[in-house]
Parts: C-alpha cells; structure tokens; sequence
C-alpha cells in the first residue's frame, strides 16, 4: 500500500486541530495602557503648573473661570490625543502586528482598558477616601454626643444642681407665649409670630386663624387700631408671597441653567473620549504602517 504526502501541508484531520494564533497581545496592551496613564498624569501636572503661573491676584490679570475652564477642557483634550497615541502606538510596535485592522484593535483596547481604569480610580479610591473621612466625622461626632449627655448629670451634681430643676427651667424657657397679646414682651411675640407664619403660608382655615392670630399681636404690640394692623399685615403677607414667588422663579432658573450646563458638559466629555479612541487607533495603525 502506497501513502503519498505532501511536505509542509498537514492532513486535513490535523488542519482541523490545529490551534489559531491569538491576534491580540494582552502585555503588549498592558504597556500601552501604563504609557497612556502615565503620559496623561506627566501632562496633567504640567498643565496644572502652568495654570498656576496664570494667576496673578496682585496685578489684577488673573483669567476668570469662563477662560479657565475652556483652557482646561482644551488642554484635556490635546493630552488626551497624545498619551492614548502614545498608548495605542506602543501596543501596536509591541504586539508586532502586521495587518492594520490588528492594530486599530490594540488601539481602541488599550483605549477601552485605559477608560475603565481611569473611572475605577475616580470611583473606588476616591469615593473611599471621601467616605472614610465622612464615617470618621461620623463617629467622632456620635462620641462626642454621648459623652455629653453622659457627662451633664455630673456636671449638675458638681454645681450643685438638682436636675429636676434644671428641666424646669427648660420647660420655662420653651413654655408658650401668653394667649393675651398685650401681656406678651416683645421677644414672646417675635416667637408667636414665627411660630403662625408656617400656618398662615399654607393658607386656608388654618391661614386665616393664623393671620387673624398675628393682627392681634401686631395691634397689641404696637398699640394700634385692629383695621391698621390689619392693613399692615396683608401688605406684608403680599410682600412675602412676592418674594416666594421670586425666589422660587429664581431657583428655577438656576436649575434650567445649571441642567444646560451639565448636558453641555456630558456632551463635550462624550466628544473628548471619542476624540481619544481615535488617537489610539490612530496611533496603533501608524506603527502597524511602518512594521509592513
């Protein structure tokens, strides 16, 4: 029985097992990504000195925060093209690809890896450290509060105070006004006036005692007619119905500005990132061109 091969060619059940090779370089990656990361901080630290030679509170040429901002979001964006150029560069020369495709892979990858790494850090060991320092404020602020409530019946007995007394001196202190306006001093009825005003805000039933309340402490206290109390109340009330009013148009515009400027915002971080994968691509296909 006669076997005829060919040298150089394996047998179909052979090419079948055979194991293709990987077209991705994972190190070669690895490197890309700690280039970018690193070229990205040495950049950043150079921007934020420069930025600080900018600032000149003494001579008054200090740029205001509307040029600060466009300068920091422009020179985030030229660092962003060169450290993930960079990047994708290094990972493409490393992985020694031929073919183009291969190495706009390794750049968008390295672009990818570089994004997630980058949103990690700002959420894990930033987050991490803001929320040790507020737990530990927390704490100190809980011990604190019990230690002063454990310590006020010692320092009573010290002072020779008996603490039934003490608490009836609070109660005094917060005890209602006098139902008679006329017996009321001035700061009882500052009080009983803030105290109606919740009331006479929310309006109805409730409003028109709580209003009816504040003329008769108006008229007593300012020794006046009933109607002329009443006349001044009602200005004031409108008064203060005008101002909510404008506060409340005030606060929404604030939010309408401040949503513009955040969608602005996610809009320009979305063309800056963009912006980024393309330099990586760039980067990776530019070595590939010259391996060929």
């Amino acid at each position: 029985m006669t076997i005829n091969t060919t040298p150089g060619v394996l047998p179909a059940d052979d090419l079948r097992l055979a194991k293709t090779p990987s077209r991705i370089s994972w190190g070669a990656i690895f490197a890309g990504v700690v280039l970018a990361i690193a070229v990205q901080l040495v950049l950043g630290i150079l921007g934020t000195g420069i930025g600080l030679t900018l600032v000149d509170p003494v001579e008054g040429t200090t740029p205001g925060a509307a040029g600060f901002g466009i300068g920091a979001g422009l020179y985030w964006i030229v660092t962003t093209i060169i450290a993930l150029g960079a990047g994708g560069y290094a990972a493409a020369r490393v992985a020694g690809v031929h073919d183009r495709f291969d190495g706009l892979v390794h750049g968008l990858v390295v672009w990818g890896v570089t994004l997630i790494l980058t949103l990690y850090l700002l959420t894990s060991a930033v987050g991490g450290i803001i929320g040790g320092a507020f737990r530990t404020v927390s704490s100190v602020a809980t011990a604190a509060g019990t230690g002063i409530g454990a310590a006020a019946p010692k320092v009573a007995d010290v002072a020779g105070v008996d603490t039934g007394d003490v608490r009836e001196e609070a109660a005094a202190y917060l005890s209602d006004a006098p139902s008679d306006p006329a017996q009321m001093t001035s700061e009882q009825a500052q009080k009983e006036v803030s105290k109606q005003l919740p009331a006479l805000a929310r309006g109805g039933p409730d409003g028109a005692r709580a209003e009816s309340r504040i003329v008769d402490i108006v008229a007593a206290q300012r020794k006046i007619a009933r109607p002329e109390a009443q006349a001044q109340v009602t200005r004031a009330k409108a008064q203060f119905v005008k101002t909510k009013d404008e506060t409340i148009a005030t606060a929404k515009s604030a939010t309408d500005t401040a949503a513009g400027a955040a969608a602005g915002t996610s809009f320009m971080v979305v063309i800056a990132l963009l912006i980024g994968a393309a330099a990586a691509g760039a980067g990776a296909t530019a070595a590939t061109r010259r391996r060929i």
